[in-house]
């Protein structure tokens, strides 16, 4: 029984290691075409487009000196992405943390109501939001401003859920041993609760800059003023109907991808612990 049971879960062991491994594979394909075609020239996207073939005759580091030395608005877009991803996703965490702990250590009236608005809030896609909350940024006076970006974003329902999915699994003594000792509410959180939760800030910190990274949609609504424009944006104005700048869209692209993977990199110490420890307690 027992060498049967050894076996099994060897063969178990094998098999998800080959799953993963296909897995990977299918992942990097797209992320090796892209990375192959940043050294051909843009003639060859248009005629052949991304493939995974090796050219030698035709691949050069052209693309890359013409990205660095090149007259061209790429780094403008880039640094402006940049710090609206920065400034959201520390907002973000700042007073979606702020708001789950409110969820996960308090006892108030309408607390259930209120976490099953967050819940609905999940459910709705962005798409049906973008008109009213256009309309709304337009009132305010916000259009064409960074603050019409970071403001609709900064208490993510996703993010409260999962912090506060996160807050439930530590013990409640940590917050009654803080009360006994004196400390107000202010004092625990930011001593006692905030360094626990670093693998959650540490995940909701790559998914969040992902995102907000990412992000095209509600910034190429809300911005009109060229030099204020994200990567996203700036990337696609390089495909227009009187001609596309390939050359610069296939190795800015690949470029982009830099800054997500030092995030990853960053903090891929605390990732997985972040993205499973709120399911230790429901």
């Amino acid at each position: 029984m027992g060498k049967s049971q050894t076996r099994s879960d060897f063969i178990s062991r094998i098999v998800m290691i080959c799953f993963f491994v296909i897995l990977f594979v299918i992942i990097m394909i797209p992320f090796y075409a892209v990375a192959l075609s940043s050294f051909k020239p843009g003639e060859s996207l248009i005629r052949y487009g991304l493939n995974l073939s090796l050219d030698f005759e035709i691949m050069s580091f052209d693309n890359f000196i013409y990205l660095f030395t090149g007259e061209h608005d790429y780094f403008v877009w880039f640094w402006n992405s940049m710090i609206l991803t920065i400034v959201q996703v520390v907002l973000t965490l700042f007073v979606s943390a702020f708001v789950a702990y409110g969820f996960a250590a308090y006892h108030f009236k309408g607390k259930n109501f209120l976490f099953i608005c967050v819940l609905l809030i999940m459910m709705v896609p962005f798409e049906i939001l973008l008109v009213p909350l256009y309309s709304l940024i337009n009132d305010l006076g916000m259009v064409n401003s960074y603050s019409a970006i970071i403001l609709p974003g900064i208490a993510n329902a996703a993010t409260i859920f999962f912090f506060r999915q996160y807050l439930r699994s530590i013990p409640k003594e940590i917050i009654q041993s803080g009360r006994v000792d004196g400390a107000n509410e202010y004092a625990i959180y930011f001593r006692l609760i905030m360094p626990i939760m670093k693998p959650s800030f540490a995940a909701m910190a790559i998914l969040n800059g992902m995102n907000s990274w990412n992000n095209l949609l509600w910034p190429f609504m809300v911005l009109g003023d060229q030099s204020k424009y994200t990567l996203p944006i700036g990337l696609k104005t390089l495909l227009t109907p009187y001609g596309n700048n390939y050359d610069l869209l296939i190795v800015g692209s690949f470029f982009s991808i830099v800054p997500i993977f030092i995030l990853f990199i960053a903090f891929q110490k605390y990732f997985i612990d972040g993205m499973t420890a709120g399911a230790v307690k429901g």
